[in-house]
């Protein structure tokens, strides 16, 4: 049983990734390895049970010496990749986190809210100065991965490091502890939209709860369909009664809705979210899938960040 369980929406968990996981783990790096292996040194050592133990027993090692940690993310109780420290050094005050994906996880964001929520017990509950990512210059996922967490690039190492036979360059990005309150506003922001796509989700004979996003926004918030020839505005029980029905009485089944890539802005007490979003689900029992765009903007009331508006088009 885990210590702890971190929900990161859209049916995803953030846990520790324990030694007595090591067959779990293992199956996923032989899924995982043609994806992951030119950026992640151990996953070409990670061959069999007893060389995936080994690395997993080594970050236990370190941990326990209150330096490398590494944890797993879930998807609908499949492990698909994980976030570490890789290197945590409390009396510096630097730490550096990294992550891997296989496809089944990608799409989603699942790296990007696992590696706040490392980087806001970083800079929260352990005093972190500096939190680092180092990543190849090719390794472009990684790179948008830095990008969307806030960090600044701070240079290029050239041919810092060797692999299979040839040197590489290193980029260094990195956070500074002054950055973390934009970044916690973002984590909460993060939640929201996680809280409101999940709220929607059926998949796997999940009772959906859509009557939730009325915590999420402001009680006058308005909400529009701008997919036809004219947008169709909604309150919030407009918005939500129909999809409620629809979700529950067999019409929409097997749904679901995530982001793939996002642009959020904060300004003091607003923000406002640029979404690309891909759907599927079977409807009247037709499967299909579907892609569009949407804009959510926020704002901080005395019980948090609240959504205020939103409006979509679907492509």
């Amino acid at each position: 049983m885990s210590v702890f369980a971190l929900p990161l929406g859209d049916e995803a968990e953030l846990r520790p990734l324990e030694p007595w996981r090591a067959q779990e783990f293992l199956d996923h790096i032989d899924r995982a390895r043609p994806s992951v292996d030119p950026w992640i040194p151990w996953a070409e050592r990670s061959t069999d049970l007893a060389s995936a133990t080994a690395v997993l027993q080594r970050y236990a090692d370190d941990q326990a010496a209150d330096g490398a940690r590494i944890y797993g993310i879930w998807l609908a109780g499949t492990l698909v990749g994980g976030v570490m420290f890789t290197r945590f050094e409390a009396v510096s005050g630097v730490c550096e986190i990294g992550c891997w994906l296989e496809p089944a996880g990608e799409g989603r964001g699942l790296v990007t809210r696992a590696c706040r929520l490392l980087i806001d017990w970083a800079f929260a509950e352990r005093g972190m100065a500096r939190v680092e990512w180092w990543v190849s210059p090719g390794n472009t996922r990684s790179i948008e991965v830095a990008r969307r967490l806030g960090m600044t690039r701070d240079g290029v190492l050239r041919r810092r490091f060797p692999h299979r036979g040839e040197r590489h360059d290193s980029e260094v990005w990195s956070l500074l502890a002054g950055d973390a309150p934009a970044s916690g506003v973002k984590a909460e922001l993060d939640r929201l939209m996680a809280a409101f796509l999940y709220a929607f989700t059926n998949t796997g004979g999940r009772h959906p709860d859509v009557g939730a996003v009325r915590e999420l926004f402001v009680p006058q918030a308005v909400i529009v369909n701008n997919t036809g020839p004219e947008p169709v505005v909604h309150d919030l029980d407009g918005f939500v009664e129909p999809r409620q029905r629809m979700l529950t009485d067999g019409t929409l089944t097997e749904f679901r809705e995530w982001e793939v890539a996002e642009r959020t802005e904060i300004f003091g007490s607003v923000a406002q979210r640029f979404s690309d979003y891909r759907k599927s689900g079977v409807r009247d029992g037709v499967r299909f899938a579907g892609a569009g765009r949407k804009t959510t903007q926020f704002v901080r009331t005395p019980a948090g960040w609240r959504m205020s508006s939103m409006a979509w088009d679907d492509e």
